[in-house]
């Protein structure tokens, strides 16, 4: 059972990590990122190491998630809204 649980972490991580990469969309791709960060937390609690996990899920996936998902809502009024002097 537990090494069905591995396969299945694995073949997730995969294919979270190639959708981040490969998503024409950021907001998908943000979304994808967070979802590998708590998939490596994961993983790292099924090797032992819950200090790791712990700091992956609060950095990796919260902290840095939050600041990317504000660099696309960034992004989105900047594209939106155009620049001083533009007609």
């Amino acid at each position: 059972m537990t090494l069905l649980f591995d396969v299945i972490l694995g073949l997730g991580l995969l294919l979270a990590a190639g959708g981040a990469l490969w998503s024409r969309s950021l907001f998908r791709a943000v979304v994808l990122f967070v979802v590998f960060g708590l998939l490596v937390a994961l993983a790292w609690v099924r090797l032992e190491a819950p200090d790791v996990a712990l700091a992956e899920a609060a950095i990796g996936a919260g902290l840095t998630g939050a600041l990317l998902f504000d660099a696309v809502g960034h992004l989105r009024r900047t594209r939106r809204d155009p620049p001083d002097g533009a007609a």
